[in-house]
């Protein structure tokens, strides 16, 4: 009986997913977060075959030959490429789930506040499609404040500002509910076309998408630092097509991904400009609290510092705070059952 017992609770373990457009992780009930891998999955063009999903996908960005596509399937947050979404969920599931074919796990699936329902709907259904038996959405700052550690029941003011890949979701949450949130379309990815788009105008140098995060990674700042270390850079001349090597300041840089990061900022502005008085009081007191990818860029908690006035912790693992907000929903799921966006699936 004992063994019965043990193997329902594998059938079907539930999991949150959180699709990023950058990052994929998978958060499985009891577990924690098992998978963390970039959203990433390269094609043959011919056969239609999925050949590699997650790092090993991502690391034929910009180099493969025609017959083999490397593809980004969720752009802005939300899904572009339907079939290659619904594989790349699959795969994963299959890699928690391995040796156990029936597996029909419930799913939670975070999906940006500012989504429209017919994109909704498209991640419900890859969701169904991946092989779920129930899909649950919860909306991205709503999981990445319960991550971070928030007090979301309370009737305080929690504002948390979450930089992810595609989209930086800006939300004051109290009550357990989003009171104002604001999603905008500008976040990592940008700050990477920007520093392509400068590289180009500069120096004549045209890089590929990968160099440019490694930039941002290695010299990106929103925020004077003490010292500005520079680093060579390698592209290809766009005057004589050849392989050059340019060096780099961090604060050249900086005045690169100026716009991006201004759009950041201007989003929180506009969303606490929206927030109630007293929340706003709370808020003043309690911080805002910056979590995904885009907190890792040094100096960013700083800057909003300096615009707002305000406290800025940064979330204490930010690029998984998202996934833990999702997995605390699926531990807790009784408890937690008002955050989820949930609804009957009609055939």
């Amino acid at each position: 009986m004992a063994l019965s017992s043990t193997t329902a609770g594998f059938i079907g373990r539930d999991m949150a997913v959180d699709l990023g457009t950058a990052n994929t992780l998978v958060y499985v009930r009891g577990k924690g977060v098992v998978l963390d891998e970039p959203s990433v999955v390269a094609m043959n063009t011919t056969t239609g075959e999925v050949l590699a999903v997650g790092h090993e996908a991502k690391r034929m960005i910009g180099r493969t030959p025609d017959n083999i596509t490397a593809i980004r399937p969720l752009k802005d947050g939300v899904i572009a490429d339907f079939e290659a979404t619904e594989q790349m969920l699959r795969f994963f599931i299959q890699q928690v789930h391995r040796r156990r074919y029936m597996a029909k796990p419930r799913m939670v699936i975070c999906v940006p506040s500012g989504i429209t329902a017919v994109e909704q709907r498209a991640v419900k259904e890859a969701g169904y499609q991946a092989g779920a038996r129930r899909v649950y959405i919860v909306e991205e700052p709503m999981a990445a404040a319960i991550g971070a550690g928030l007090p979301v029941h309370e009737a305080t003011g929690n504002m948390i500002v979450d930089v992810g890949g595609g989209t930086t979701e800006v939300a004051v949450i109290s009550l357990g509910g989003i009171v104002t949130s604001m999603s905008v379309r500008t976040a990592g990815d940008d700050i990477d076309q920007s520093i392509i788009a400068w590289m180009k105008k500069e120096y004549s140098l045209m890089l590929g998408e990968r160099t440019a995060e490694e930039m941002k990674l290695t010299l990106g700042s929103a925020f004077p630092l003490p010292s500005e270390p520079e680093a060579e850079i390698r592209g290809r001349d766009m005057v004589s097509g050849l392989p050059r090597t340019v060096v780099v300041s961090s604060a050249e840089l900086r005045q690169a991904i100026e716009e991006p990061i201004h759009n950041i900022i201007d989003a929180v502005r506009t969303t606490l400009d929206q927030t109630p008085p007293e929340l706003a009081g709370d808020i003043m007191d309690r911080g805002i609290v910056l979590t995904g990818g885009g907190a890792l860029l040094r100096g960013l908690d700083e800057r909003l510092r300096h615009e707002t006035g305000m406290p800025v912790h940064v979330a204490e693992d930010p690029l998984s705070s998202v996934a833990f907000g999702a997995g605390k929903c699926v531990e807790e799921f009784e408890a937690l059952q008002q955050v989820l966006v949930s609804d009957v699936r009609r055939f």
